[in-house]
């Protein structure tokens, strides 16, 4: 059995997907309200965690 792993994405994969500015997505991560993390000089955000943003945004306009 195999697990899938999750998939990274780049800040301007992220920037792409929301259709935010660079800026947006730092303070996104900056406020722990997009999950990320750093591997040497490269930083990654998981999809779910983007996943996670949107259903969280849809929430509290709802």
């Amino acid at each position: 059995m195999t697990t899938a792993l999750p998939v990274l994405l780049t800040v301007p994969e992220v920037m792409t997907r929301l259709k935010y500015s660079r800026s947006k997505v730092y303070d996104l991560i900056r406020e722990k309200r997009l999950a990320s993390f750093t591997e040497g000089r490269c930083r990654r955000i998981p999809e779910s965690a983007v996943q996670d943003y949107i259903r969280a945004r849809l929430e509290e306009a709802a």
